[in-house]
């Protein structure tokens, strides 16, 4: 693999481009959670952006999926990373598409993302020192396959770089379109799959915390529907039935869950941060269309901002 640090565009940590943005504002009350789905992200990537340019810092933050990317950049205050995580996705080259998965990689070659890009001569490092630093909680969910249980990594679970980029990994493998990961000889997928659908909430309201700022990457009123084929789901996950069970279910959980914060939302103890519009899937990997998506986000993540600060109580 070939490093990008004598490219154009590329700013290791320790860059003054790359440096952790500034906090003014520190919140312990509410969580912050973002949903999953893949490179839809980048639209929601851009609310990172926004978030930090805002000097805003949370106490708790949580992720499932592509979200993990947007919490680790929010805990690691990078407001290069919360772009480049998406758009520089299509320069990888190598970061997926059919030909991948017809290589048996995934669709998303998770293996090159999440291991062969974060590192400090890599194209999308990390700050690792400055997460080391931070006391924020951040959190991590994905599906444990042969039990079926939805598994909650907290950052005592990873004092690692490895340990989170394995956990990360897991946490984004799309069932079916994706291997599944071992962590310490345990199957995981995609923490979409559990109980919630594709939310932390279960897991910032387990830790005590009655006030969520829900980062969704679906417009207001979206809802999941059914699966037309579960029999295909059951034939392609075999090997385990209870991913199986939760993939044909996860809309269900979903939308639960959707409409559980939404009437936290009339309730006034949450706020769902939902976009105006969303015109990429979650495999999109055209840079252009990405680059759309992000600038898109970032109009809407400005124009939002009072009212999350509001909500904030800021």
């Amino acid at each position: 693999m070939t490093s990008r640090n004598q490219q154009p565009g590329y700013y290791p940590y320790g860059h003054p481009l790359h440096a952790p943005a500034p906090a003014t504002a520190r919140i312990d009350d509410v969580a912050l959670v973002f949903e999953g789905g893949g490179m839809r992200g980048a639209y929601t990537g851009a609310l990172v952006r926004a978030l930090l340019e805002e000097g805003l810092e949370f106490g708790w933050v949580g992720g499932i999926s592509a979200g993990v990317t947007n919490a680790v950049n929010m805990v690691t205050r990078d407001t290069w990373r919360a772009r480049e995580a998406y758009l520089g996705m299509p320069l990888l080259g190598d970061a997926g598409g059919w030909g991948s998965f017809a290589r048996g990689r995934g669709y998303f070659n998770s293996d090159r993302i999440y291991h062969h890009t974060s590192a400090p001569d890599e194209e999308m490092p990390i700050d690792w020192p400055t997460l080391e630093a931070s006391d924020a909680e951040l959190v991590l969910g994905a599906f444990r396959c042969d039990t079926g249980e939805q598994v909650y990594f907290h950052r005592s679970d990873m004092p690692t770089p490895d340990d989170l980029l394995a956990r990360a990994q897991a946490s984004a493998s799309m069932p079916v379109l994706m291997p599944v990961v071992e962590i310490d000889g345990a199957p995981y997928l995609d923490g979409a799959l559990g109980p919630t659908g594709g939310f932390a909430t279960d897991a910032a309201l387990a830790d005590g915390y009655e006030r969520l700022l829900v980062i969704s990457t679906r417009p207001a009123g979206y809802r999941k529907p059914e699966e037309k084929r579960p029999e295909v789901y059951r034939r392609l996950l075999r090997q385990y039935p209870a991913a199986a069970d939760a993939l044909i279910n996860r809309p269900r959980h979903y939308n639960a869950t959707l409409e559980d914060l939404e009437r936290r939302c009339a309730e006034g103890s949450a706020y769902l941060y939902c976009p105006d519009r969303m015109d990429i899937a979650n495999g999109e990997l055209r840079y252009d269309r990405l680059t759309t998506a992000f600038e898109a986000g970032l109009v809407q993540a400005r124009r939002e901002m009072p009212a999350i600060r509001a909500f904030l109580g800021l």
